[in-house]
């Protein structure tokens, strides 16, 4: 079983308002991404963390952040304990608008292609990982916990210290949308 998880706990300081509600092309940011996880074959797919019935009135199951304010990787051990049975598990940030099912997929080919790896992050470019945009093993849920309990909250270093891979993905798929002026963009 694959699940999506769109993560929308964030403060949105830089935007000045929820990002995850934010309309861009019309659609609420956390309604993009949700559908083009639903779009590469996730089901079910939640957010994770934000404004519970804003989310669910735009029609999206809401699993409260177990670590509120604590950052992605929080909301990323959230939806692993929350899909512990799932196959894998896609865990996407609200603010990534543009992101595609064909990225998706290619995460998660790459992810079902190998039998040991605990998490694909993807790549815009040769220098620019987006670990906010990634399929993880719901097993590796400890070693992450481990992390968070020992102080860490860098999803980028969490991502590092286990055993993954990291893939190239249209650049266009990745592009965040933190200020105003990312909207236009």
């Amino acid at each position: 079983m694959l699940c999506g998880a769109v993560l929308c706990g964030g403060a949105s300081r830089r935007m000045g308002t929820d990002k995850a509600l934010l309309p861009f092309d019309g659609v609420p940011m956390a309604v993009r991404v949700a559908s083009a996880l639903r779009a590469a074959g996730c089901d079910p797919v939640v957010a994770i963390g934000g404004d519970v019935e804003a989310l669910a009135a735009l029609g999206l199951p809401v699993v409260p952040d177990e670590f509120p304010g604590e950052g992605p990787l929080g909301g990323v051990i959230t939806a692993l304990g929350h899909f512990a049975q799932a196959d894998a598990v896609v865990v996407v940030a609200c603010d990534l608008p543009h992101l595609t099912s064909r990225s998706v997929n290619t995460l998660v080919t790459a992810h079902h292609g190998s039998s040991d790896q605990a998490v694909d992050v993807a790549m815009a470019g040769a220098d620019r990982t987006q670990p906010a945009c990634a399929v993880w093993s719901p097993g590796v849920v400890g070693l992450l916990r481990s992390a968070f309990d020992a102080g860490e909250r860098r999803l980028t270093a969490a991502v590092d210290s286990i055993n993954g891979v990291v893939l190239t993905v249209d650049p266009q798929d990745l592009a965040n949308v933190n200020t105003p002026g990312d909207l236009s963009q």
